[in-house]
């Protein structure tokens, strides 16, 4: 398809601030939304381009400018639909969509086009990918797998600045409480269940 073609032709001369958001991660996204999408009846012509833009303008996890990500990466994406020539009447939904799927802002989606972007980036944060991106990105952030201590937090406050394990806790195990579609939803249980069997097997390993 040429949106899909053009996207990631836009794409490969972005520059890239860490692993986890590599055109992989695009690639999954997009064939999440896809398939989400067309399982709740949204509009492809707008899921479709905002889940391969949705992180085209890209922050580094740790500035201070990262929850400026999400709408920075909108307005990009939509300049460049212009330029495209892509259908203008989409322009709006797009530029919503990819606002509304971050985190860290916590935009709430109006759409089900919104939606759908938002529950197939964040199916991607979780499983196992989410947990080689989560250990990925606090590689590159310079955290520690875990406290040497008290890996699991049960005696201090927990800090996924410096401890990659502690971010399971703080985000990624809340991700599927936060979704919206039944199709996002059915795929997000199976990926959660595979990350606490993940932490149960890594307690045992730890405790010898």
């Amino acid at each position: 398809m040429m949106i899909d073609s053009a996207c990631e032709a836009f794409l490969t001369g972005q520059s890239v601030s860490d692993g986890a958001h590599d055109i992989g991660h695009v690639r999954r996204v997009v064939a999440l939304a896809r398939q989400i999408g067309a399982d709740m009846g949204a509009d492809l012509a707008v899921v479709v381009p905002a889940a391969w833009l949705h992180d085209c303008v890209s922050v580094a996890k740790d500035s201070p400018d990262r929850s400026k990500a999400s709408w920075l990466a909108a307005e990009a994406a939509v300049a460049f639909l212009e330029k495209l020539g892509y259908p203008a009447e989409h322009g709006a939904a797009i530029h919503h969509a990819i606002v509304a799927h971050s985190f860290s802002l916590g935009t709430p989606p109006e759409s089900l086009e919104a939606q759908v972007v938002q529950d197939a980036d964040r199916l991607d944060a979780i499983g196992a990918i989410g947990i080689a991106r989560c250990f990925l990105t606090g590689g590159a952030m310079g955290s520690a797998m875990f406290h040497g201590e008290d890996p699991f937090a049960t005696g201090r406050a927990l800090d996924d600045k410096a401890y990659a394990v502690d971010h399971f806790y703080l985000k990624l195990l809340t991700l599927k409480e936060t979704l919206h579609t039944d199709a996002a939803r059915r795929e997000a249980q199976r990926r959660h269940d595979f990350m606490v069997a993940f932490l149960d097997e890594l307690r045992g390993e730890l405790a010898g």
